[in-house]
């Protein structure tokens, strides 16, 4: 009975000064530490697992670093909950970010620079601002003698930025003990405010990713001079393949989250909804769709080649790299659909794939993720949204976690949140990191 009370008081406790003044600092301190992932594991992410392993020590949490690489450190943490009867939950964030050009940016990139109001630095949206959050929500809890109702699982990963071999693919793989009893997750790319320039404050959660399918494509031919005629030159081949890919028409595809989110966007905006009618609703919500338009198909960008290395030599191979993105249930249509447009002179293969995610929004933790924000942003609209892209709840699946994008931000009109992804000049307003661990605290504590 104790321990329940002590648990119900909890909700009622907000985060102290101390964790308002914390994630401000440690976003700083974390930005400061560079750890640059540039692919091909060129990353070293053990600077900034020492430091948060460092800060849940302090609070009494015990820390477990573990490496399948050298230098390639995560850090692992359990905090009983009140309920032993509940299923775990987990809050993950990655520590590395992917590169940056100090020549480009207003500010020296891994300053950790604090300026009018705002942190600046690679990672401060992506996703170091959030590693300070937890830090600094279950730091408080210590000091108030607050426990949260679940178990609450913390998993700082590395290379999250590329492959996460080194990261949570290793952790789910090799040290699933750690995650025993986690049912449900949550990560990047969630709760934050996007503005839609009719003044409206929405808060989209996400419920679901497309699946990653990073491919290489291989065409070859017959080698020869530059001058002669040769109808099996590997560079036409490949050319013509990633032409008919970066022009395909990708057909409309609703997956269960995008269909819960045009249903909440429709019903916010008063428009009629129908799956026929999906592009006509993209136009009427305006600004909003955004929110959603990546997501209703599968994609396929070509990004990078490789062929040749004499302008008069004829080469007998030339070599493409494609960011494929499927959504869930639709995976086998990609690979057929690439089949088809490469053709018979380019072969293709995944150089890494992951899968698809879906999650409920009807489930018990998306409405108290909703209550979390609403409780401090009254004025807001949460809906559920596909993320494009993916995160480390794709390797955490693996063990049976559902997964979620709640990284809660109060932006200001304005802020381009999504641009600042791996963008220049990315920063985070010290007020929306107050905002975030306020709200990552309640939603933790009761969820």
């Amino acid at each position: 009975m104790a321990e329940q009370a002590q648990g119900l008081d909890a909700q009622a406790v907000e985060v102290d000064g101390q964790a308002l003044d914390e994630v401000v600092r440690f976003t700083s301190d974390l930005i400061r530490l560079d750890t640059t992932n540039r692919g091909g594991g060129d990353c070293r992410e053990r600077p900034a697992a020492e430091y948060a392993a460092a800060r849940l020590a302090e609070a009494g949490i015990e820390p477990t670093l573990l490496e399948r690489t050298e230098g390639r450190t995560n850090v692992v943490a359990r905090i009983e909950g009140t309920d032993p009867s509940a299923d775990a939950l987990l809050v993950h964030g990655h520590l590395d970010v992917v590169p940056a050009q100090p020549a480009d940016w207003s500010v020296h990139p891994f300053s950790g620079e604090i300026r009018d109001g705002v942190v600046w630095g690679r990672g401060a949206v992506d996703m170091k601002n959030m590693d300070a959050m937890i830090l600094a929500a279950v730091r408080s809890w210590a000091r108030r003698g607050v426990r949260p109702r679940r178990d609450i699982v913390i998993a700082f990963t590395a290379d999250e930025e590329d492959s996460a071999v080194d990261g949570s693919g290793f952790l789910a793989d090799r040290h699933a003990e750690l995650f025993e009893g986690c049912t449900e997750g949550v990560s990047e790319s969630g709760a934050y405010t996007f503005h839609d320039g009719a003044g409206r404050q929405l808060y989209p959660i996400a419920a679901g990713e497309r699946g990653t399918g990073w491919m290489r494509l291989t065409a070859r031919g017959r080698a020869g001079h530059g001058s002669k005629v040769n109808r099996e030159n590997a560079v036409s081949r490949l050319a013509a393949a990633v032409t008919r890919i970066g022009e395909h028409e990708w057909p409309l595809r609703l997956t269960p989250t995008v269909e819960a989110a045009l249903a909440e966007l429709a019903a916010l905006y008063g428009v009629e909804t129908s799956p026929a009618d999906t592009d006509a609703l993209l136009e009427k919500l305006g600004p909003a769709a955004r929110l959603v338009e990546a997501t209703v198909r599968n994609s396929a960008n070509p990004t990078m080649l490789d062929a040749g290395y004499k302008v008069n030599v004829i080469p007998g191979e030339a070599v493409a790299h494609v960011d494929g993105r499927f959504l869930a249930g639709y995976e086998e249509e990609f690979r057929a659909t690439l089949d088809r447009l490469t053709g018979p002179d380019v072969d293709w293969e995944f150089v890494h794939r992951e899968v698809a995610l879906q999650a409920p929004v009807d489930a018990p933790v998306f409405a108290r993720m909703r209550a979390a924000v609403e409780e401090f942003a009254p004025e807001g609209h949460v809906v559920p949204y596909c993320m494009s892209g993916g995160t480390d709840a794709k390797q955490f699946s693996r063990l049976g976690v559902t997964g979620y994008g709640f990284a809660p931000l109060k932006l200001p009109e304005g802020f381009d949140y999504q641009a600042l992804f791996h963008g220049v000049d990315e920063r985070v307003p010290v007020e929306a990191l107050h905002f975030g661990v306020r709200v990552l605290d309640r939603f933790l504590r009761t969820a």
